[in-house]
Order: structure tokens, then sequence, then C-alpha cells
């Protein structure tokens, strides 16, 4: 794949990523932004004794203008980066076309990047969480991002050794065997958090992290269909067909 082809796959990335963010940022806006500000109503509740300083950013701004720049330059830095890594997978991680490869891709980062963290440490609206262990457990979301994309790495890189001896069903299933095992040993070892005050409504809770996950949910759905679309039509071409002076010329 030449420099050219990889630029031109890198804007098309992140313009599937623009896309993808515009449509992850209705979902967040109309599904998230609601149990926020019920949220932010208890926590307010809880501590009005407490007096409150003024907003250094209102809650109007960080609910349109705040939320649509970090959804969708989001989205085109994730688009970018899901186009360098497509650009190094087409053709090695088996006989799949654009298309495909674009949807796996798509699939493995919302698994890896998010659904894997998120299982460990699920996030949490307003009024949810120590202050003073934010810092710890922003650190630890990152190492799990971290160590799950390594591993889902390593699991592709083993299950290609392994396909000679095993095939490529059994050689597939070693290394995602694999994978859960780790995964699970970084569950068990790796601190967990149970922060959430007992008068803090479970319903709410579980709607504000069903919208994050719906969130992720469509910005990667939208990203592998649109990316994936993209990529055929510059990296497969509809076969032209022939004009009438070409026609006539061979007769």
């Amino acid at each position: 794949m030449n420099s050219i082809s990889v630029r031109a796959l890198l804007v098309r990335g992140m313009l599937a990523g623009l896309i993808a963010g515009a449509f992850a940022l209705a979902v967040a806006y109309f599904l998230g932004e609601s149990q926020v500000d019920a949220a932010i109503a208890l926590e307010e509740a809880h501590s009005h004794d407490h007096g409150g300083g003024e907003e250094l950013v209102s809650r109007t701004m960080q609910a349109t203008g705040g939320l649509a720049t970090g959804v969708l330059v989001f989205g085109v830095a994730v688009g970018g980066i899901a186009a360098l890594v497509f650009c190094y997978a087409l053709g090695r991680i088996g006989d799949f076309g654009p298309r495909a490869t674009a949807a796996l891709i798509a699939g493995a980062a919302l698994l890896t990047v998010y659904v894997v963290p998120f299982l460990k440490y699920p996030a949490n609206p307003p009024a949810v969480g120590n202050p003073d262990t934010i810092g710890e457990r922003t650190a630890l979301f990152f190492l799990m991002v971290a160590l799950s994309v390594l591993l889902a790495v390593a699991a592709v890189i083993t299950g290609r050794r392994l396909a000679p001896r095993l095939g490529n069903g059994d050689a597939t299933l070693a290394a995602a065997a694999g994978f859960i095992l780790l995964i699970g040993l970084a569950y068990a070892f790796l601190p967990s958090f149970d922060e959430v005050g007992k008068d803090f409504p479970a319903g709410l809770l579980w709607e504000f992290r069903l919208s994050t996950l719906a969130v992720q949910v469509t910005l990667w759905s939208v990203f592998g269909v649109v990316f994936g679309h993209l990529t055929e039509r510059l990296l497969s071409p509809p076969t032209l067909a022939a004009t009438p002076r070409t026609a006539s010329a061979v007769n």
C-alpha cells in the first residue's frame, strides 16, 4: 500500500469518524443528558447545605457545545487511528475485503477500547464516586484500555502463528481463550471501586451506564459501515463498461 493510498484512507477514516461522531452525539444528547441532569439534581439536593461555587462553564454549554466538541473531536481522532490500523490489517488478518476488514476493526475497537474496560470500571454519573479517588480511577481505566488493546493484538498474533498447526478455527478459539483468561486475571488483580451511595437510584445508574454504552456502540457501528463503504469505493472501484468507441474499435 503506497503513501497515496494511506493518505486517502486516513482522510476517509477521519471523515467516517466525524460522521459516526455526529450520530453518537445525537444518542448522547437525547439518551444521556437527561440522566446527567437527574444526577446533578440529586447531587445538588444532597450538597445544598455546603453551598456551591459559581460554575466556570454553564450546564447549557456543557450539554451542547462542550458535548459536541468532545464527541466530534473524539470521533475524528479514533477514525484516523482506525484508518491506520486498517492500512496494516488489510490482507494480513485473513482473506477479507475492505468492508469486512473495516467491520472487524470497528468491532474489535468497540470491544477492546470500551466494552472490556467498561465491565471493570463502568461509567458513573455525577454524584457517584469519591472525588479523592478520581485520579486513581482514571489511571486504572486507561491502564485497562492499554491492557485490553495489547492483549487483543497478542491474541491476533498468537492465532496467526497457531493456525498452520491447529487450523484457523481451533487457533482462533485458543487465542480467544487466552485473551479471556488474561483479561479475567486483570479483572481479579486490579483494584475495584464501589462508591455508589446507598441512596442513589439504581435505575438512574443503570440507565446512565446503558446510555454511555449506546453512544459507543453507535459510534463504532456507524464508523464500520461508513468507513467500509468509503474504502470499498477507493480500493475496489467498479469496473467501467466499455464505451461505444471502444466497442466499435474492437468490432
